[in-house]
């Protein structure tokens, strides 16, 4: 059965900024850990894009570490350069693409601050 649109915004909202409540939710409710809001207008996001724009790590880590999918949009905000890289390289185009709220690569690295400040480097030099 689907999975009530209030506890899903809830989650994704929470997953912006509040590890703790990510966390109690998640243990009331295993499969919102992959569960999307819907914003409208196509701005579908889960909990670990609202941390991967808001730079936090250790909600975007925490959901990671649950087994929580992940996207190139947090890999940047992660400082992950070794994920960014080579999807870039394979398909250049994509660095113009847009997140959750149409925020793109160039914001989540910002959001990364200093670990994310090689991926940040490399966007800037593409």
């Amino acid at each position: 059965p689907a999975l009530a649109p209030d506890l899903v915004k809830e989650f994704v909202v929470a997953g912006h900024n509040d590890l703790d409540k990510v966390k109690s939710m998640l243990a009331a409710q295993p499969k919102l850990l992959n569960a999307a809001w819907d914003w409208g207008g196509g701005d579908f996001e889960m909990a670990i894009g609202g941390a991967g724009h808001m730079g936090r790590p250790d909600i975007a880590q925490y959901l990671i570490d649950q087994g929580g999918r992940f996207d190139i949009f947090v890999a940047a905000m992660l400082g992950k350069l070794d994920v960014v890289k080579p999807i870039l390289t394979a398909w250049p185009e994509l660095k113009s693409s847009k997140g959750p709220h149409g925020l793109d690569l160039l914001h989540h690295a910002k959001q990364g601050k200093e670990a994310a400040a090689p991926v940040l480097a490399f966007l800037q030099s593409l």
